[in-house]
């Protein structure tokens, strides 16, 4: 049996490697950064050149219908690099909630566009309590005259400011079940988008605001809380692909560093602290390399695994980061905590990446249930 990569899958890791490599160094990165909109459209044009924004579209639509391993093994280079822009949140989990509830219609609308680059998407999931679980959502949506009124306000939505769509998380009922996505477009009357400030400045997040917004029938998706918490596990195992890409990254930093840098006329690798931090990060790496393979491949092929798998990655992947970041930094000594040295970069995206859907604790609560506890 073969646990690895498919040959086509390790060579899309490595084209994806040396196209970021080019066209998305750490100056480009920190350029993003200093951009109002932090959004590279020509970046994210030549990201759609190659595929990337159809890889799980269905071909119908327009995309190549390859599966959450696939999309992966390019996440865990995006992660690797830094990668500014919405392409997580537009072209996995916006793609995914259209793929799986939208209609015809819908899809002919927006996923055959993304796909090609030419609309971008993002999710609104949480609210200001940054929960994700159905009960703590307050966001409301009610029928009115053959459509739907959505009211509330929805936190930390990426890039609400440059997408074209938004998929939207809104009450129907009292049941906690009783939820449904709904397509909204940014121009459409009583939506207000306000900018938030953001500790990782390779990513935006905006507030939005719902006011009594009208939004037709047909742009309903279908699937309800199914569909939401199917979104969660996407987006768990994206930032979870995310995470190990930043986390191969910091440790190369460090690495390279103290191969460098010299304290009492000799290399700070010779010493044996650094050498155990490094070993420490190389123990957290490999295991958690299969574990998101693992959960790729489940949400592609094993269903019923699938939650499980995702609530498992995502903590773990989250806390891997955030330690192997925090260990980088301190092995770089003073110089790693300067807005100079690259290395911030990664350890404030580890820390986007630990909390935004769903933090550890959040998803070892999940595991728990799923597990019967």
């Amino acid at each position: 049996m073969e646990f690895g990569l498919s040959e086509e899958q390790r060579q899309l890791k490595e084209s994806a490697r040396t196209f970021l490599a080019g066209e998305s160094p750490v100056a480009r990165v920190r350029e993003m950064m200093a951009d109002d909109a932090g959004m590279p459209r020509d970046l994210y044009a030549a990201i759609a050149n190659l595929g990337w924004c159809g890889l799980l579209v269905p071909e119908k639509f327009g995309g190549a219908g390859l599966g959450m391993l696939d999309m992966s093994v390019v996440l865990e280079e995006c992660g690797y690099a830094a990668l500014p822009g919405p392409f997580l949140f537009s072209s996995v989990i916006a793609a995914c909630a259209l793929a799986h509830g939208g209609s015809e219609a819908i899809n002919d609308r927006w996923l055959a566009p993304l796909a090609e680059g030419r609309a971008v998407g993002t999710v609104a999931m949480v609210e200001a309590n940054d929960s994700l679980a159905l009960s703590d959502l307050s966001a409301s949506a009610r029928e009115s005259g053959g459509a739907w009124l959505l009211n509330g306000t929805k936190m930390f939505v990426p890039y609400a400011h440059a997408a074209d769509f938004i998929v939207v998380a809104a009450r129907t009922g009292p049941h906690p079940n009783d939820l449904g996505l709904f397509v909204v477009e940014p121009k459409a009357p009583g939506v207000k988008i306000r900018r938030l400030k953001n500790l990782d400045l390779t990513r935006r997040v905006c507030a939005l605001e719902l006011d009594a917004v009208v939004i037709p029938s047909e742009c309903r998706l279908g699937g309800g809380a199914g569909l939401f918490n199917r979104l969660i596990d996407v987006g768990a195992v994206a930032l979870a692909a995310d995470s190990l890409g930043g986390t191969e990254r910091v440790l190369e930093m460090a690495v390279e560093y103290s191969k460098v840098r010299e304290q009492f006329g000799k290399p700070i690798a010779s010493f044996q602290a650094l050498k155990h931090a490094a070993a420490e990060i190389v123990a957290d790496l490999e295991p958690a390399r299969a574990l998101l393979w693992y959960t790729a491949y489940a949400l592609d092929a094993l269903p019923e695994q699938a939650a499980r798998a995702a609530a498992m990655a995502k903590a773990r992947l989250g806390e891997v980061y955030m330690r192997s970041a925090d260990r980088a930094v301190l092995m770089h000594g003073g110089i790693g905590f300067t807005w100079e040295h690259d290395i911030h970069l990664w350890f404030k995206r580890a820390r986007f990446n630990e909390s935004y859907f769903g933090s550890p604790s959040f998803h070892r609560e999940r595991l728990a249930v799923f597990s019967g506890y």
